[in-house]
C-alpha cells in the first residue's frame, strides 16, 4: 500500500495473494504463518547471512546467472557453506514458485544464514548443523506511478565505508548502515537516503544503485563503495550499446545538484526517476528524456530475454 506522504522504491500494488504464499525453509515450503527459524539462528541472532533479491517475468528468473554469482561469491568471501550447489539451489526457486502457482510479476528474495548456533555467541564455529535457506516469492508489481512521483532523496552524514570495515558488494543481512542511513533521510522528510562515499563523493542510496545525467551523458560513481549492482551494470551496457555517453567516475553534490536528471537502480522497481535532492528541484520535478529511453532499452532485454528462455 502506498503513502501518499513518503514513497519507496519498493512500493508494489496491494495484492491479497501474499496473504497465503508458501515459503521454502531449508527444504520444506509451508504456509507463511508456518515458516519459522530458530532464535539461534545465525541470521536472526548476528545478522550473519547473504541473499538475493530476484524478480520473475513471464516465467523468466532475470539475469539468474548473474545474481548467483554475486550469492556464491559473497559466501565464498565469508567462508559460509551454502550447502547446495547452483543447481540445487536453482531448483529449490522453482520449486517454491511452482507451489505458489507463480508465473510472473513476481519479487523472491533467497536468504542463506550461518545456521542454527549451539550457543548464542558469534564464532563460526558454533553453527554445527549447516546452513538455514529461506525463500519468500511474492506476488509484487511494482507501482507505476512511481515513473509520475519520483523520489525524494536526503543526502546523509552515513557513508558506504572501505572493503577494510564491511565490504559494499556483499548483500548481507546486516543491513544497520543503510537502516539508519534511511531513518535519518525519512526524519528529514526525505523518501530514501543518498550515501557519500569516504571521500566525500556521490555513491549510492541505502537501497539502489544512483545516477545522474547531465547533458545527455549519464554518470555513476566509480563503484568501488557501492553494491555492485546488476540493474546498474544492465543500464551501464544498454547507455553502451546504444550511444549514450555513460561514465563511472566521481562527482560532488555541486554536480549532483545541477543534473537534468536523476534516477535510482535496483531489481525490483528496475528504473526509479529522483525529483528532489536535498530540497533542490531535479530536472524540473519530471522524468527526463534519457530515464525514458534507458527504461525502455531495460524493458526490451526484459523482453528479449523471456523470448530466448521460450526459444
Amino acid at each position: 500500500m502506498t503513502d501518499p506522504d513518503h514513497v519507496s522504491t519498493h512500493d508494489a500494488a496491494a495484492d491479497d495473494r501474499n496473504d497465503h504464499i508458501k515459503i521454502y525453509v531449508d527444504g520444506d515450503i509451508v504456509h507463511r504463518d508456518d515458516a519459522k527459524v530458530s532464535v539461534y539462528d545465525s541470521g536472526f541472532m548476528l545478522g550473519d547471512g547473504i541473499w538475493e533479491g530476484l524478480r520473475l517475468y513471464d516465467g523468466v528468473l532475470s539475469f539468474l546467472d548473474a545474481h548467483l554469482d554475486r550469492l556464491y561469491e559473497a559466501a565464498l568471501y565469508l567462508d559460509l557453506d551454502i550447502g547446495m550447489d547452483r543447481d540445487q539451489l536453482t531448483a529449490a526457486i522453482r520449486d517454491t514458485l511452482r507451489a505458489n502457482d507463480m508465473h510472473t510479476d513476481v519479487h523472491l528474495r533467497v536468504m542463506v544464514t550461518r545456521g542454527r548456533k549451539r550457543k548464542p555467541f558469534q564464532h563460526p564455529h558454533l553453527s554445527i548443523w549447516g546452513s538455514t535457506i529461506v525463500i519468500i516469492a511474492e506476488h509484487s508489481k511494482p507501482d507505476e506511478s512511481m515513473v509520475q512521483r519520483g523520489i525524494r532523496l536526503h543526502t546523509v552524514p552515513h557513508h558506504r565505508g572501505l572493503p577494510l570495515t564491511q565490504d559494499a558488494k556483499l548483500n548481507s543481512h546486516s543491513k544497520l548502515n543503510c537502516i539508519i542511513a534511511l531513518n535519518h533521510a525519512i526524519r528529514a522528510g526525505a523518501d530514501e537516503a543518498l550515501m557519500l562515499d569516504p571521500f566525500g563523493f556521490v555513491n549510492t542510496t541505502n537501497a539502489c544503485n544512483f545516477f545522474i545525467v547531465r547533458k545527455g551523458a549519464v554518470w555513476t560513481s566509480t563503484g568501488d563503495y557501492c553494491m555492485n549492482g546488476i540493474t546498474r551494470q544492465k543500464v551501464i551496457d544498454l547507455c553502451r550499446e546504444n550511444a549514450i555517453p555513460v561514465y563511472e567516475r566521481n562527482f560532488s553534490l555541486v554536480d549532483t545538484y545541477g543534473a537534468d536528471e536523476a534516477f535510482l537502480t535496483g531489481t525490483f522497481g528496475a528504473q526509479t526517476p529522483v525529483f528532489e535532492i536535498d530540497g533542490r528541484v531535479i530536472g524540473g520535478g519530471n522524468a527526463g528524456p534519457v530515464f525514458h529511453r534507458i527504461r525502455a532499452f531495460y524493458k526490451d532485454l526484459i523482453a528479449e530475454q523471456v523470448a530466448l528462455a521460450r526459444g
